[in-house]
This record gives C-alpha cells, sequence and structure tokens, in this order.
C-alpha cells in the first residue's frame, strides 16, 4: 500500500455543509500502521540523501575566485544546498601556513568527500586522509606533485581535473615576445610551494628567443615588496605570473604595480588581461572548474576516485587587452590579433 496515497485519501464522500464523515478503512488502517511504527522504514528510504562535501580553500569562500563556478556544476545536476548537499568551508584567508592544519580539522569532521581548489592547497587534502575521496581542480601537473599515480588510473582517494599550466609556458612567452619585440628580459612571478614545472618551461623557451628570464619568488603576501625591488634592480621590462591560489589573491596588487612602472605582464588567466595585463593565455577556468561537479556526482553515485581519469582542458584562449597594449606604446601585430580570441577595448 502506497502511505502517500493513504496520507492523501479521503475520508469519503465530500460534504459542503460542515459535518465530518466516520474515517475510511484505508485511513484507520493507515493510522494504525503508523502508531505501530510500520510505516517508519519505507518513508525514511524515501526521504532525499543530503550529501557534505568538505571545501578546502586557499583565500575565503566569498573571495575566491572560482567557487561558483564548481557550485553552478553543482546546481546544473540536480545539487541544491540545504536540499540534498551541505558544504562545510575551510579556509586560510590567504595563510598557506594554516592549511595543514585546516585539513586536519576537515577531515576531522568526517565530510563524504572533500573539494579541494587550487595546486597549492590540495596536496593538505591529501596529506589528511587516504580515506575520504578527494576532488581537485589544480594547475599543477598532479603526477609531477605527488598528488596521483597516473592520468589514466589516479589511485589512492584523489581524481579531478588539472590545468596544465607547466604546458603552456612556452606558449605563452613566445606570445609575449611576438606581442613586445624589444622585451629582452624578463621576470617570472612564482610560488615555490605551488609545485609545476612552469618557471623551468619558461626558461627553456626563452633560450631560442634571447630573453632572459629573472626568478622572482613569493611564497607569501609579505614576500611581494622584495620581489618587486628586484623588477626594478634588474630592469626588468615584462612579467610573467605562473597562475596560483596566492597570484589569484594579490592580483590588483601586481596589476598596479605593473601599471605605475610601465610593465608588460602576461598570465595564464583570461580574468589577469581583462583587468590590466597585456594578454593571458590559458584555458577558461570556470569552465575546467565546473567540470569537477561530475566527478562528484560520480563518486556520489557509486564511483572510485581511483577510477576515474584525471581531465585536461583541450581548449585555450587567447585574450588581448588593446587599452593596455595603447597605454604601453605597442602596436599588436595583425598575425597576432588575428588568433585572439578576446579583444579588450
Amino acid at each position: 500500500m502506497d502511505p502517500t496515497r493513504l496520507l492523501q485519501a479521503p475520508y469519503g464522500p465530500r460534504f459542503g455543509d460542515g459535518v465530518r464523515p466516520e474515517p475510511s478503512m484505508e485511513r484507520r488502517t493507515f493510522v494504525a500502521l503508523v502508531s505501530a511504527g510500520l510505516l517508519a522504514a519505507p518513508l525514511a528510504a524515501d526521504a532525499q540523501q543530503v550529501h557534505r562535501i568538505g571545501v578546502l580553500l586557499f583565500s575565503t569562500p566569498t573571495t575566491d575566485p572560482q567557487l561558483e563556478a564548481f557550485r553552478k556544476g553543482l546546481r546544473e545536476l540536480g545539487y541544491v544546498e540545504g536540499r540534498n548537499v551541505t558544504f562545510d568551508y575551510a579556509f586560510a584567508d590567504g595563510h598557506p601556513e594554516r592549511l595543514p592544519q585546516l585539513a586536519v580539522e576537515l577531515v576531522s569532521r568526517r565530510p563524504d568527500l572533500i573539494f579541494a581548489l587550487g595546486g597549492d592547497v590540495a596536496p593538505y587534502a591529501k596529506s589528511a586522509t587516504t580515506s575520504i575521496p578527494i576532488v581537485v581542480a589544480v594547475s599543477v601537473d598532479p603526477v609531477m606533485s605527488g598528488l596521483v599515480g597516473g592520468l589514466a588510473r589516479p589511485g589512492g582517494n584523489v581524481t579531478g581535473v588539472t590545468f596544465v599550466q607547466s604546458e603552456l609556458a612556452g606558449k605563452r612567452i613566445q606570445l609575449l615576445k611576438e606581442a613586445a619585440p624589444a622585451v629582452s628580459r624578463v621576470g617570472v612571478i612564482w610560488n615555490p610551494r605551488h609545485p609545476d614545472g612552469e618557471l623551468e618551461s619558461t626558461w627553456n623557451a626563452a633560450r631560442s628567443l634571447g630573453v632572459e628570464v629573472k626568478s622572482l619568488e613569493v611564497r607569501g603576501t609579505a614576500d611581494f615588496d622584495q620581489a618587486f625591488e628586484t623588477v626594478a634592480r634588474e630592469r626588468v621590462q615584462a612579467v610573467i605570473v605562473v597562475s596560483s591560489r596566492l597570484m589569484s589573491l594579490n592580483r590588483q596588487r601586481i596589476l598596479d604595480f605593473a601599471a605605475r612602472n610601465r610593465l608588460v605582464l602576461v598570465s595564464g588567466w583570461g580574468a589577469w588581461a581583462a583587468e590590466g595585463a597585456l594578454l593571458s593565455y590559458g584555458p577558461d577556468l570556470d569552465v575546467v572548474v565546473r567540470r569537477t561537479a561530475s566527478y562528484v556526482d560520480k563518486i556520489f553515485k557509486g564511483a572510485k576516485p581511483t577510477d576515474l581519469p584525471i581531465e585536461q582542458p583541450t581548449k585555450f584562449e587567447l585574450v588581448v587587452n588593446l587599452k593596455t597594449a595603447k597605454a604601453l606604446g605597442l602596436t599588436i601585430p595583425q598575425t597576432l590579433l588575428g588568433r585572439a580570441d578576446e579583444l579588450i577595448q
């Protein structure tokens, strides 16, 4: 017998005179079953399961630029916060030294799954648990950084997507040289705590272009001033930003410095060019991060992280800011403009 039908069953013929009829046999049977507790199990089985996702962030839930893309991806798959999914946030507010303890505390609260956003965040989630499934969105090489054993079969409890930033580094400095041929000294601002091969790839490509590369290490917010001093001292003409959560959190600071000092600024994420960098070349991060929701969905439906291959983007966007080019006195060649996916006027 369908308990929902019993709940909705009428007492009998409808009466308009306010006289309440005697309960039907079905109604009396339903009440008796509920009183005996015999319908509790079927009703509980019909209740929608609520999944708990632990979210480990470098910045905060309100300032991370890609978190909403992840949440949007979940909504598109039918996950509604408060109905069938909840989020448990652990965030470092831009202080990487807090991440190890935050990861341990998040694991102790036993979420059903952990979402780690960023290559400088994911390793701490991996170190904190080998049993809770972890879905990552990172711009590091997940194999080189030790997150997974392989792209096709990750092994362990970690899977997700990578932005493969290091593979694009050589192309990025070529685009810089094409846009600004006179540049011969480039600074690469990067975070050693964000393991990837982008600096080395940039060095290798720079040799054939006759460009000298200066390493600008930034491990935390306090290191930016020293990096900027090195730029001035070494007469650096252009800066390439190796994308990471730390760089995103300090994006406006870097953009302001470049504008004041008339530096050519290049990065891997479109948001940089849209906000003032000369150009960016890389994947659409919102699209890539939104894809991680499909991993969450598959795991909640029974898949194991070890069987879900790491996904890599196949489409990369070149964004050129013509307003910035004009401010720098640069004339972007038509051959480069013709290849741009977006021109910022």
